[in-house]
């Protein structure tokens, strides 16, 4: 049974995973679309989706230090100035759903599914 796992494993240890993860948030913060394998472009549209609703709290300035420090320690730090400066604008108005994940062909090499994950665009 599968009661109570979340998350996907991608073959790696926990530390390996973690900063695999943590590059490539802030790449896609900073670059705003990448070409990635599907299960990766999953896993990362939750994490994002998560991050942005979190760095939107930060407009009320008495937690936006402490956010901001959180941020820090899953994102670059390139990608957390982004995401407080003007970047949230684009997702004012916007609930949820800031990324989409759009199915590429598969990679020649190892037929892995692909596919490329962008923030949506008002």
């Amino acid at each position: 049974m599968k009661h109570l796992k979340k998350g996907r494993k991608f073959g790696r240890v926990k530390n390996q995973r973690e900063a695999m993860l943590k590059t490539m948030l802030g790449s896609f913060i900073m670059e705003e679309k990448i070409e990635t394998t599907l299960a990766k472009a999953k896993e990362l549209k939750i994490m994002i989706d998560k991050i942005i609703n979190k760095a939107k709290k930060t407009q009320v300035e008495a937690r936006k230090v402490a956010v901001i420090r959180e941020l820090n320690n899953r994102l670059p730090a390139k990608a957390v100035k982004k995401l407080t400066g003007e970047f949230l604008g684009k997702f004012t108005e916007r609930g949820s759903g800031y990324s989409r994940v759009i199915k590429l062909s598969p990679r020649k090499s190892d037929a892995a599914a692909m596919a490329v994950i962008e923030f949506v665009q008002n």
